[in-house]
C-alpha cells in the first residue's frame, strides 16, 4: 500500500510564477511554513541559513532597485527588459528568500551547510505545496553579483539559495519530463574506473 505522502511528493510540480495569485499564505501559515522549514539535517546544530520575506510594497521596492542596478551594469534598458527588472519580485504574492548564512566551524565545511539551506528551501516549498499554495524557485543575475545581494538584504558572506515564489492558483499544473529514476542509482562496484 502506497502512503499518502509518497502521493504528494510523486505529485510535486513548480507552478509557472505569472500563474500564482493572491492571497498569499496568512502570517500563522509563513509560521508553520519557517517551522517545517527549519527541520531539516544541520550537522552540528548551527542553522546555516536563513530566511527573508519579500510582500506587499517591498516587492516593488525591490523592482525598482533592480532596474536601477541592470542600468549600472548594462545601460540603458529597452523597455520590456526594465519591466521585466520592475516586476521580479512582485510576479507573485509573496517571495521568501531562502540565505545560505554560513558559520564558521572546524569540522563542518561550508559547501554542507549549503546542501542544509537547499534542504530548507526544499522543504519550505513542500510545507506551503501541503497547504494548497504553488511554489516555484529561482535565483536569477542578482544572486550572482555582489550588489544584487546587498540590496536583497545579504551580508557579504551570504549567498542566495533560492527565492522561493508562493501563491494560490487555479487549475492543474502540468508536469514536465522527468529523468528514469532507473538511469539514477546502482549499486556500489569499486573506485572510480576511467
Amino acid at each position: 500500500m502506497t502512503m499518502p505522502i509518497l502521493d504528494f511528493l510523486l505529485a510535486r510540480s513548480s507552478v509557472q510564477i505569472s500563474d500564482l495569485r493572491e492571497p498569499a499564505p496568512s502570517d500563522a501559515e509563513i509560521a508553520k511554513i519557517m517551522a517545517v522549514a527549519a527541520r531539516v539535517p544541520d550537522h552540528g546544530r548551527l542553522a546555516p541559513w536563513r530566511f527573508i520575506l519579500y510582500r506587499g510594497k517591498a516587492r516593488e521596492e525591490i523592482g525598482k532597485k533592480l532596474a536601477e542596478l541592470a542600468e549600472q551594469r548594462d545601460g540603458q534598458l529597452p523597455e520590456g527588459r526594465r519591466n521585466q527588472e520592475l516586476a521580479r519580485f512582485s510576479r507573485a504574492p509573496l517571495v521568501i528568500g531562502v540565505v545560505s548564512s554560513p558559520k564558521d566551524h572546524p569540522k563542518i565545511p561550508q559547501w554542507e551547510m549549503f546542501l542544509s539551506g537547499g534542504m530548507a528551501a526544499m522543504n519550505l516549498m513542500l510545507a506551503a505545496n501541503a497547504l494548497g499554495y504553488g511554489t516555484n524557485m529561482i535565483t536569477n543575475w542578482y544572486s550572482d553579483v555582489p550588489e544584487g545581494r546587498a540590496l536583497l538584504g545579504l551580508a557579504p558572506q551570504e549567498r542566495v539559495i533560492g527565492f522561493v515564489h508562493i501563491g494560490s492558483y487555479e487549475g492543474t499544473v502540468s508536469d514536465r519530463p522527468r529523468p528514469d529514476p532507473a538511469m539514477l542509482y546502482a549499486d556500489y562496484s569499486g573506485p572510480w574506473k576511467e
